[in-house]
């Protein structure tokens, strides 16, 4: 149990705020006024999608407008187009199916591991001693290709969702 819960809290820790943002729960918190769009890169130099710079304007009267990055855009916006976002942790995002995919390939990858684990304990606790290993590993390597599948098929849902709605 305890490594479940360990598991689910470093989901929220790390990706969790973010995979909320881009899914579309809860309320907009305000508008963004693209400034410039550009291909984004990870530390290594990957491509890892279009982030936008603009003015972020918030809904309520919780802040000053301020400049903001549009964290994985949907789309390359023009300079002026507005897009309503949802803003984690200093960054803005709006719903996409290229950042459901980003992060929730993340949260499997992260999960993943915790769940072999806590099912090798479960199965030794149940038999009295160490249990085999080699249907665990087995398992986790099924369930990295099946991790990455199920967050392609999310993405490929809301990207649907986005364009019919």
């Amino acid at each position: 149990m305890v490594t479940l819960v360990f598991a689910g809290w470093l989901t929220w820790l790390l990706p969790g705020p973010q995979m909320v943002a881009v899914l579309g729960f809860g309320p907009v918190d305000g508008v963004v006024a693209i400034r410039e769009c550009y291909e984004a890169s990870d530390a290594e130099g990957y491509a890892t999608g279009t982030d936008c710079t603009g003015r972020y304007t918030p809904r309520r009267p919780d802040g000053p407008p301020r400049d903001i990055v549009l964290d994985t855009a949907a789309h390359d916006y023009r300079p002026g187009t507005e897009v309503e976002v949802r803003t984690a942790r200093g960054r803005a995002y709006e719903r996409s199916g290229s950042a459901v995919f980003r992060f929730g390939t993340v949260i499997g990858l992260l999960l993943l591991p915790f769940l072999v684990l806590a099912a090798w304990l479960f199965a030794c606790a149940r038999r009295g001693r160490v249990a085999d290993g080699d249907g665990y590993v087995f398992a986790a390597l099924a369930g990295l290709v099946l991790a990455i599948a199920a967050a392609a098929v999310a993405g490929i849902l809301v990207e649907i969702g986005t364009l019919v709605f």
